[in-house]
């Protein structure tokens, strides 16, 4: 049986980047918001996170500085480190 637990946040979660870009499957990764990249790749594909608002079915979407992701009810904003 699977089991699925819903995160509230009350406000936005920051996750900091070193580089100039970051693909959306790696990203949600470095926030922990997923376990593995075959996680992130079937919630992507099956349309549960949004970018910038809109539905994002593509796992290498470049973020870059202050792109929001949406997941699970909580919202993501990337942040560069420089």
């Amino acid at each position: 049986m699977k089991v699925r637990v819903r995160r509230v946040a009350a406000e936005d979660v920051p996750v900091t980047i070193t580089t100039e870009f970051v693909k959306l499957e790696s990203f949600l990764k470095l926030a922990n918001a997923v376990q593995s990249g075959g996680m992130a790749k079937n919630f992507i594909q099956n349309g549960e996170v949004t970018v910038n608002g809109e539905v994002c079915l593509m796992r290498g979407k470049k973020l870059r500085d202050g792109d929001r992701v949406g997941f699970d009810g909580v919202t993501y904003i990337v942040k560069n480190a420089s």
